[in-house]
């Protein structure tokens, strides 16, 4: 049976050993994912911000658009 991704989550730690994300996976066609990897990758390198803060505020715009 496949893994329940939404009940289980990967948790990223820090050196203390707290949680301080969670991966999210997502099943996408490969152009959409070619898509965001090149958009991604424009912001880092012309805003200088860290990936993961690229990919939280990428996340955030999404819920927001659709009201959750």
């Amino acid at each position: 049976m496949e893994k329940d991704l939404i009940n289980q989550p990967t948790l990223a730690t820090d050196e203390t050993g707290s949680a301080t994300l969670v991966e999210l996976k997502i099943q996408i066609p490969p152009e959409l994912y070619v898509a965001y990897q090149r958009c991604s990758w424009a912001i880092v390198h012309e805003t200088g911000r860290q990936p993961l803060a690229v990919m939280e505020e990428m996340v955030r715009d999404f819920l927001v658009k659709h009201g959750c």
